[in-house]
């Protein structure tokens, strides 16, 4: 009875024992690694040291390639074909139609800048008045949910001309925002 209990108490001790070796301290090792980039200046004296092995049985080894044949024709010379602006009947159809179909289209995914929001008539329309004072150019809009005044300028159709029309008005008003909503195409009707 002894026997069993003793081997179940001594094995467990022996397993920590090992375990504790294994994670010992040991001698300090150099932190850096070892410099690679470094050749090494081989002398008159002493010859460049060999592999401790031979390793060219490992190296594989590719047949040279074939060549080609000296028989082969060159191709005969291709005579150029003029380019034509011939377009069929169907095709100029299909883009008279959609011309008009784009004609119609008035608004598109765009920017806008948003100039100001608050609740005061008198402020936004100040604002209102120096923009367009300085760019006659730029189309603006006043929209009204009770009781917010918003003040939107321009119409642009990508974000690189949004940011340039943001970087014009900056000095303007104390606060600017991009706002992605719809603009109109065709201002002029």
């Amino acid at each position: 009875m002894t026997r069993p209990l003793l081997k179940g108490l001594l094995f467990p001790a022996l397993l920590s024992l090992v375990a504790c070796a294994s994670t010992a301290q040991q001698a300090p090792q150099a932190s850096a690694p070892p410099d690679t980039t470094r050749k090494p200046v081989a002398t008159a004296a002493a010859p460049a040291p060999m592999p401790a092995e031979d390793v060219s049985k490992y190296r594989p080894v590719f047949a040279a390639p074939k060549p080609l044949p000296a028989t082969a024709a060159p191709a005969a010379p291709k005579t150029p074909v003029a380019p034509t602006s011939h377009v069929n009947p169907q095709v100029e159809q299909r883009l008279r139609d959609q011309a008009y179909t784009n004609q119609n289209v008035k608004y598109a995914q765009g920017y806008r800048i948003l100039v100001y929001l608050g609740l005061e008539r008198d402020k936004v329309m100040a604002i209102r008045r120096t923009i367009i004072g300085r760019y006659p150019d730029e189309t603006d809009y006043i929209v009204f949910k009770s009781p917010v005044y918003r003040l939107y300028i321009g119409d642009y159709l990508t974000k690189l001309d949004a940011a340039r029309g943001l970087a014009r008005l900056r000095g303007l008003t104390p606060k600017l925002e991009l706002e992605p909503t719809q603009v109109l195409l065709n201002k002029n009707p």
